[in-house]
């Protein structure tokens, strides 16, 4: 469904052209809050590369699976909601890459202590008791 050439910032007329929609289907998406385009000095929308990817999802959504609007702003919350539990793991994972590494290093140099400190027990005989006869 791709359409666009180049990068950039398109004005509302060129993008609704570009997808072969009515530029009040784009203000629609805009007041309900599933598109937020930049505006200029002069307060023209200016949509960039990445408001026509998420403005193709919008339309899939729509021509595809017959989803109203409401529905897309649930399913586009609930997208953005993913990605950021998405990068909270990558961090995550990062983080605990880096530490078993670091740890990893500090147990090869016992100077640097160990994962598990280890506790020696001082270990000392027992009283031999002598046996009467």
């Amino acid at each position: 469904m791709t359409k666009r050439k180049s990068k950039g910032a398109y004005m509302i007329s060129a993008v609704a052209e570009m997808y072969g929609i009515h530029p009040q289907t784009l203000r629609l998406y805009e007041r309900e809050g599933l598109l937020k385009p930049s505006r200029t000095e002069g307060n023209t929308r200016l949509y960039t590369d990445e408001d026509l990817q998420r403005l193709e999802f919008i339309l899939s959504l729509a021509r595809d699976l017959g989803v109203n609007i409401s529905g897309m702003a649930i399913i586009l919350q609930m997208r953005e909601r993913m990605e950021e539990m998405q990068r909270q793991i990558q961090d995550f994972v990062k983080y605990i890459q880096e530490e078993v590494l670091s740890r990893a290093s500090a147990a090869a140099d016992p100077s640097k202590g160990a994962i598990v400190p280890i506790r020696r027990a001082i270990v000392t005989p027992a009283p031999v008791k002598k046996k009467h006869t």
